[in-house]
């Protein structure tokens, strides 16, 4: 007999009818082994035989057993149909051009290899393409966003209309409006839009991102890849993640898929309230891995409102400089654990010049918000209206104590945009020092000027007049006068101890220490002499501390803390 061929075509087939097979055998709660597959119509499960013939089976019919019939799976998770359904109108996709000039972003054309036959062709080619382009061309892109008030606002991410000539909203029912941009704000990445509608829109409310908890069930409605209306499900995976996008970073994460396309989308919690602004992801491959990031409501709703009413965002604006407490710092200062931000320094002209907050304050709570690290204050400040009088917990000599402070406003801060730390309703420190100050600073500071003593140089090389030179914690240290003023380059405002030599291996110089920094405190307070600096240290050891909390003060004034380790 000629063997029997089938098509692969009918093979797929095959196993497609297959699977709907044991599909709606999965439906109906049963699936029969002893029914032939041919006794069946393709595609439809038999139905269960009558009770009088289950009573007397055929002999060679095996039994159904009951494992089989407890592995049978039962209905699935609940719908989130009526949910979804209710949301998709208000749902909207956006689309940005911009017109680019031919040389902004293009690279060289690329060109064949010398000596290929086919390089001249290949090279006429692309030269004659660019040589056809106009002086300028378009660029398109896809985002989503959705209806907050049925007369016409939407929000968005800023980095979807960013620098767009055109904006347009397409919704869910195929229409089309051109959109206007009411107001954007690049530190929470938030765009308010207003288009004008014949009738009003669906539109959706924010609700209390404060109240989710990680593993609560949320959804999310965007424009995928292009895909308009796209809905996916997850969880909260984690909250308050810093990834490093802004000054006020407290991401919501979550598992939805959420994909290019899907930015400025909503993320829904299941009463059908906007809780998470969809932003970011993290891929290697560019799609949805399950790792995804919102801007929380109970940020993004009132930056929202603030550019509905202004067109801009009015920040609450403190005037400190601050850094992170370290555990050494902590130890220094008599915490138990490492919390709040210290302050290391107070802007001039701000809101708490007047003494109401003082460099080497520790701030615990800002109107009633605990600052646990330093990041959570810039936020919680930013938050607070401009003119507010809010309570603020400082720990100050080893006491914790409240007091009140006005906060002035962020963008009437000239000192602020000049202090080179970041905007954000308190000076944070340079971009460019380390994130833990007790490590050396690489920044723009001052350096010693050329005559000044090299710090590897020995411990007996004559300093320009020491007075009194001390050795403590590795640091040789002198009185300041003009002539040490003059060596390292220190300004007049500046004053303290002046560090002449620090011993190289040193704790001081693992904490990055150098000539020409100036001891200004110990343990908060004021030094005059290198014999002060002795004394305090030697009272922090009785006393049985580990570290030494220093305020140093570069040449040029600038200041930061530094716990010392005390051997």
């Amino acid at each position: 007999m000629a063997p029997t061929t089938r098509s692969p075509f009918r093979r797929t087939l095959a196993l497609l009818a297959s699977a709907a097979i044991l599909a709606q055998a999965g439906v109906s709660g049963v699936a029969y082994a002893q029914t032939a597959p041919e006794a069946a119509a393709p595609g439809v499960a038999t139905p269960a035989p009558p009770a009088a013939a289950q009573t007397a089976p055929a002999p060679a019919a095996p039994q159904q057993t009951p494992a089989i019939q407890s592995a049978v799976p039962g209905n699935g998770p609940a719908s989130v149909a009526d949910l979804a359904e209710g949301l998709l109108d208000a749902v909207v996709n956006i689309s940005t051009s911009q017109n680019v000039k031919d040389d902004e972003g293009v690279g060289p054309a690329p060109r064949a290899p010398d000596g290929s036959p086919f390089q001249e062709f290949f090279n006429d080619f692309f030269d004659k393409k660019q040589g056809n382009k106009g002086p300028n061309h378009n660029v398109s892109s896809l985002g989503s966003g959705f209806v907050i008030d049925p007369a016409g606002y939407i929000v968005t991410n800023n980095h979807v209309i960013e620098g767009a000539d055109d904006i347009e909203v397409n919704f869910a029912n195929g229409s089309k409006l051109k959109a206007k941009l009411i107001g954007t704000d690049t530190k929470t990445d938030l765009s308010v839009l207003k288009v004008e509608p014949k009738a009003p829109l669906k539109a959706v409310k924010f609700g209390d991102s404060s109240e989710m908890r990680i593993g609560d069930w949320v959804m999310a409605i965007g424009n995928p890849f292009g895909f308009g209306g796209s809905v996916t499900v997850g969880i909260i995976s984690g909250r308050g993640r810093n990834i490093n996008a802004g000054p006020y970073d407290n991401f919501i994460q979550t598992d939805a898929a959420i994909n290019k396309g899907n930015s400025g989308g909503p993320l829904f919690n299941m009463k059908g309230e906007v809780i998470g602004i969809n932003t970011a992801i993290i891929s290697p491959s560019g799609g949805s891995i399950g790792i995804g990031f919102s801007v929380p409501s109970e940020l993004a709703s009132g930056v929202v409102a603030q550019l509905r009413e202004y067109g801009e965002t009015r920040r609450g604006w403190l005037g400190v400089r601050i850094q992170p407490v370290t555990d050494d710092i902590a130890d220094s200062l008599g915490l138990d654990t490492a919390k709040g931000a210290l302050v290391a320094g107070v802007i001039k002209g701000g809101p708490v010049d007047d003494g109401s907050i003082k460099a080497g304050d520790v701030i615990l709570k800002f109107d009633g918000k605990a600052v646990n690290e330093m990041r959570d204050l810039p936020r919680v400040v930013a938050e607070s209206a401009v003119g507010k009088q809010v309570d603020v917990v400082v720990l100050r000599d080893g006491k914790e104590q409240t007091v009140k402070v006005t906060l002035g406003r962020l963008e009437d801060s000239d000192q602020a945009a000049a202090s080179g730390g970041s905007q954000d309703g308190v000076i944070t420190p340079d971009p460019d020092e380390n994130n833990d100050m007790d490590q050396p600073d690489t920044g723009d500071q001052v350096q010693p000027a050329p005559d000044a003593p090299d710090q590897n140089q020995g411990q007996d090389q004559a300093t320009p007049d020491t007075g009194t030179p001390k050795n403590v914690l590795g640091l040789s240290l002198s009185l300041l006068s003009p002539e040490t003023r003059k060596a390292f380059g220190i300004a007049e405002s500046v004053d303290g101890v002046v560090v002449t030599e620090v011993t190289p291996g040193s704790a001081s110089a693992e904490k990055g220490l150098k000539p020409g920094d100036v001891i200004v405190e110990v343990a908060q307070e004021f030094m005059k002499s290198p014999d002060a600096v002795a004394s305090k240290v030697q009272a922090l050891k009785r006393e049985g501390r580990r570290n030494a909390q220093l305020m140093i003060a570069s040449a040029n004034g600038d200041l930061r803390f530094v716990a010392v380790p005390m051997e």
